[in-house]
């Protein structure tokens, strides 16, 4: 490893850092099922606050399951809305948790990510079809989960209970998000912070580790 931070820890978000997401492949299967007067509210899907909710673990899967139904005015089974649903989830390449893994033996490593339970269900099913992992705790030392925390990105509270969950200060960790938001919500209480813009960044960080 050619750089080496200063850090004890180094943080990790999940969608397109760890693992490949794709909204417009979502959104465009959602619209090929839906009449072309819904196909706005599929624009908005993401931004709704039923979503925001969900991942905050305010709504359990079938509350939000039937919202889901409620704002497209649909009839789908749970299986269909699950499957709409996860739709964005790509790949999660064996390189970035080989990377991961190189990091955990100098530092402890984490996530940090906002998600829901129908998403991470979905995560560690082809982490197990993959990778032969039945979830993260193989690889990481500490997982946090938007929904299990009751906070989410780019709120400090969030970042304040990480710091507080890992027993230290803003100074020693090292968080990276492809959301500048989220950068930006981190940075602000002095987590050194770095936005994610494509599948090479984190390696280009670390110099190809």
């Amino acid at each position: 490893m050619k750089n080496r931070p200063d850090v004890d820890f180094v943080i990790f978000d999940l969608g397109n850092v760890l693992i490949d997401i794709d909204y417009h492949q979502s959104m465009d299967l959602m619209k090929s099922a839906l009449p072309t007067f819904l196909h706005d509210k599929v624009d908005t899907c993401y931004a709704a606050e039923f979503h925001k909710a969900f991942e905050k673990g305010q709504l359990s899967s079938a509350e939000f399951r039937q919202e889901f139904r409620h704002y497209f005015q649909t009839n789908w089974s749970d299986a269909e809305v699950d499957y709409y649903w996860n739709s964005l989830l790509g790949s999660i390449p064996a390189h970035r948790l080989d990377l991961v893994r190189q990091l955990k033996a100098q530092y402890q490593v984490g996530i940090l990510s906002n998600t829901n339970e129908i998403h991470i269900e979905a995560v560690y099913a082809q982490l197990q079809a993959e990778h032969n992992l039945a979830n993260f705790d193989a690889v990481f030392d500490w997982v946090f989960y938007s929904h299990e925390m009751g906070l989410a990105k780019p709120n400090q509270d969030i970042y304040q209970q990480l710091l507080l969950e890992l027993g230290t200060t803003a100074n020693r960790v090292l968080f990276f998000d492809d959301l500048k938001a989220n950068v930006d919500g981190a940075a602000s209480l002095g987590i050194q912070a770095v936005q994610v813009t494509g599948p090479s960044t984190i390696f280009d960080f670390f110099e190809n580790v």
